[in-house]
């Protein structure tokens, strides 16, 4: 290994810090911060000091590492983009508000680029003619922007991100099925390499358009994705993507008696229906009015149940969901707030889940003011214009694949993998010659790597009580040697620290006068370098302590013997 260049903390701009910042929610928030990895700019948006940059650069190398080897090139495309390729594809006005628009002097529309399926499209446009020119895999690690209403855990979600965005061409379906199990293992190798813990499940696409889709998590308490699994067979899943089928159908008129209206005064919730009715939830059918594009749209579940607003965008996508407002039903008096039932309700267009099947019975809304009516049934007095699995999953619900009840788990977003089909390049025209001199469209796969969320998903994982404690291909440094005293333990701190320089490991030296042992020994353990060095009260005979960061053994040994150890 070449010579390493010994950091000096005395030299390092690192302040670490004894108390949580008071805006931190989450654990890798309050350690990247207090170990003086990162600092706040503004909402959403962070500095990234020595440290932290150290870190950053390593699960790039790694991530670039594994790229490289299933034969990508790297590219690096522009983050200012303009409009005109984004109205093309229609996510101009599908990102909504979470696209960073801006104008140049001269009045012409920009964006910060969330992500580059339109660019990357363009310049393979422009570069491949031929089916020769196929496959190729560009990507690029590159700086992204999303303006998120709530940016919030610190780096897990900002509006400022790094992330590794790759892009695969090919000329057929079986091609992109091949560079999507290229991806897939590359980033099984990625995530392994890093020592994240991550599962990989089955996930929907979003904006991002596509059919297969799967995602890679980070199962941790601060995940902002919950996800199903199956310990019978292995079945996992986002949540947004469990799907179960439409109950079986029943004869809607046998064995239910008429429809009832029944007063029920002050019950507009389902839990004050059902005590006053004496009945389960899971009897009652709840109705939410939501607007899709503009038109308000009724959403049956089970009173039990509550309806996934995320899978609903899922579902109706590209179209825009919101939930109905006061104004909204002061302008339509024919929908009574709380007592909304699917019978009778004229031009609604009216959406269930699939347990709101034909023949099944239900208490709901009579559309009047503290009225419900009962014997309420699916296919008799009411039809569904399309079912549609939008529910929220709850753990003890039946696997889609073998029926076991599932599990939930928090988890954080790492990765994503998509195949885009032709999505695309039907939109930019993306064609090359074939083999039989005729053009042939070309068919994309996206794949992307949350480069600064993989360092907060690190830290949520492996962080105890005492600080963050990295795996050794990401950390900041191999080795962090303290000298816990005066002059002969700063002389044989330095000792140490040049050797293991000289034998190629990366060493951070706490060489910072006036500051006791204690306060040393604890930055050491906050900071989380894998190997901790102690030149302490026996450095007279030569003897340090060895701390192993992540599991706490600590041993007093010779230096040589130590420094034998970290070497080999």
């Amino acid at each position: 290994m070449a010579t390493q260049h010994v950091q000096r903390m005395s030299r390092l701009m690192a302040r670490t810090l004894r108390e949580d910042p008071a805006d931190a929610e989450t654990l890798s928030h309050r350690l990247l911060v207090r170990a003086g990895y990162v600092r706040r700019s503004s909402a959403g948006v962070w500095t990234w000091l020595p440290l932290g940059k150290r870190v950053l650069e390593n699960v790039s190398r790694i991530v670039r590492e594994e790229m490289d080897a299933i034969g990508g090139q790297e590219v690096l495309l522009p983050a200012l983009l303009p409009r005109e390729p984004y109205e093309t594809s229609g996510r101009w006005s599908e990102y909504g508000d979470l696209l960073f628009r801006l104008k140049d002097r001269k009045g012409a529309d920009y964006l910060l680029g969330p992500t580059h399926e339109e660019i990357f499209t363009l310049v393979v446009k422009d570069q491949c003619t031929s089916y020769k020119d196929l496959p190729v895999i560009l990507y690029q690690i590159q700086t992204k922007y999303r303006d998120e209403a709530r940016p919030r855990s610190g780096v897990l979600r900002g509006r400022e991100f790094q992330m590794k965005d790759s892009y695969s061409f090919d000329v057929s379906d079986a091609g992109l099925a091949e560079s999507y199990a290229l991806h897939r293992a590359a980033y099984q190798r990625i995530f392994t390499r890093l020592g994240l813990d991550h599962r990989i499940v089955s996930a929907v696409s979003g904006a991002m358009g596509g059919s297969a889709s799967e995602e890679f998590l980070a199962p941790a308490a601060a995940g902002e994705d919950t996800f199903a699994d199956c310990p019978a067979c292995g079945y996992a899943a986002n949540t947004e993507a469990v799907t179960f089928p439409l109950a079986e159908a029943a004869d809607a008129s046998a064995e239910h008696p008429p429809l009832e209206e029944i007063p029920t005064p002050d019950t507009p919730t389902i839990e004050t229906l059902a005590a006053h009715l004496g009945v389960p939830a899971s009897a009652t059918l709840k109705n939410l009015l939501v607007k899709v594009d503009g038109e308000i749209t009724a959403v049956g579940v089970p009173g039990d149940r509550e309806v996934d607003l995320g899978k609903l965008a899922e579902h109706l996508a590209p179209a825009v969901v919101e939930l109905v407002t006061a104004e909204d039903f002061a302008d339509r008096p024919d929908l009574v707030r709380g007592y909304v039932g699917p019978q009778g309700l004229g031009k609604v267009r009216y959406l269930a889940d699939p347990r709101v099947a034909p023949g099944t019975a239900w208490v709901t809304g009579a559309n009047k003011p503290d009225m419900h009516a009962r014997n309420v049934v699916c296919g008799r007095d009411f039809q569904v214009d399309r079912h549609l699995d939008v529910a929220v999953v709850e753990p003890g619900d039946p696997c889609p694949r073998c029926g076991a009840g599932l599990r939930l788990d928090r988890a954080i977003e790492v990765g994503h993998i998509f195949q885009l089909g032709r999505k695309y390049a039907d939109a930019f025209g993306l064609d090359v010659l074939g083999r039989e001199g005729k053009p042939v469209r070309v068919t994309m796969g996206s794949y992307g790597i949350g480069v600064s969320r993989a360092v907060a998903a690190l830290a949520e994982q492996t962080a105890d009580e005492r600080g963050l404690s990295w795996p050794a291909e990401v950390a900041p440094a191999d080795v962090h040697v303290v000298a816990a005293g005066k002059a002969v333990q700063l002389a044989l701190a330095e000792q140490a620290a040049e050797a293991l320089a000289a034998a190629g490991r990366r060493v951070l030296l706490d060489d910072r006068a006036g500051l006791s042992p204690g306060v040393k020994l604890t930055d050491a353990e906050l900071i989380g370098v894998p190997w901790i060095l102690v030149a302490g009260r026996r450095a007279g005979e030569s003897v340090v302590e060895l701390q192993h960061r992540a599991t706490g053994t600590r041993e007093e040994l010779p230096l040589a013997e130590a420094l034998t150890r970290l070497t080999s």
